[in-house]
């Protein structure tokens, strides 16, 4: 049985495995992206075009986007597919709120966007054409329900691209600043496939899940892009503290003093004349959905 978590002022029906990560992204993690939208979304800008080559969304199709955040993917898609109609999908209402603020703002009216939890939504049935998610699947408790309701949500031979990350030792940005933050201690890591950042970074994983939730024609390809954190160092640790700050809560002064020294070291040597900047590399997935 799905739960109830009220957001402002929406509600909606979660899986009562994936409440803490509806609670978070329509709380303060949610919040935060709202006031730094233009920096996320910058941060991924090396991985959009090869993106949207993958999806290949055409000007008559309707597509879904999951995870869309304040949308900017969301309204991209409403812009190829002119004649057709975007749904973007989240868990936090204060993005939502924002993406539909820039849709109206872009003189954007085919794009809508509704706050749902993937896994448990009543998904209408074989609607979509595309379905494409940025970063936005790794947070799934049961990343299979989740899939399968994207798969009964496409028609069949409907796409499904995702971006999602490659395992933390080939993205600078994730062991650097877990590094720097972590001050000497050893920091706990989470068990492989558990929901966050770096779930789906398994490439052996992806094709399995995949094809037992309705998809074939899996095909995974790596790519390496810079991350852009910021235009200079002080901008970048400003922002990688309020993402990170919490890991700073059990410090005393003097460990917390030297964690944002090492911080603001790392950011420094990676200061080039048009920003700070981070290697990272991410998995593009392409499936389609069983006919």
């Amino acid at each position: 049985m799905s739960q109830v978590v009220i957001g402002m002022p929406e509600v909606m029906r979660a899986d009562p495995a994936n409440v803490e990560q509806a609670r978070a992204w329509d709380g303060d993690e949610g919040a935060y992206w709202v006031q730094h939208a233009d920096v996320f979304d910058r941060a991924l800008r090396a991985y959009h075009d090869a993106f949207f080559e993958a999806a290949g969304i055409g000007p008559d199709e309707t597509v879904l986007d999951i995870g869309c955040g304040t949308g900017e993917t969301a309204r991209d898609a409403a812009r190829f597919a002119t004649n057709g109609r975007v749904v973007g999908m989240d868990l936090s209402a204060a993005m939502l709120r924002k993406a539909r603020r820039r849709a109206v703002t872009e003189n954007l009216s085919n794009v809508v966007f509704e706050q749902a939890d993937v896994q448990v939504h009543p998904m209408p049935r074989e609607v979509f054409d595309v379905a494409i998610s940025r970063t936005g699947t790794m947070f799934f408790a049961d990343v299979v329900a989740a899939f399968r309701n994207i798969a009964a949500a496409l028609r069949p031979g409907g796409r499904f691209v995702q971006l999602v990350w490659q395992e933390p030792t080939r993205n600078e940005w994730f062991s650097d600043f877990r590094e720097a933050m972590a001050a000497g201690r050893t920091m706990p890591t989470p068990p492989p496939g558990a929901p966050g950042p770096f779930a789906l970074a398994d490439p052996d994983r992806i094709p399995a899940v995949l094809a037992g939730s309705g998809f074939t024609d899996i095909v995974i390809r790596g790519q390496d892009a810079p991350m852009w954190f910021g235009a200079e160092a002080d901008a970048a640790h400003r922002f990688v503290i309020g993402l990170l700050g919490w890991m700073l809560e059990d410090l005393d002064e003097g460990g917390r003093a030297g964690a944002l020294r090492a911080l603001r070291d790392s950011l420094t040597r990676h200061e080039q004349p048009d920003g700070v900047f981070y290697a990272s590399a991410t998995w593009l997935v392409k499936a389609v959905r069983e006919a």
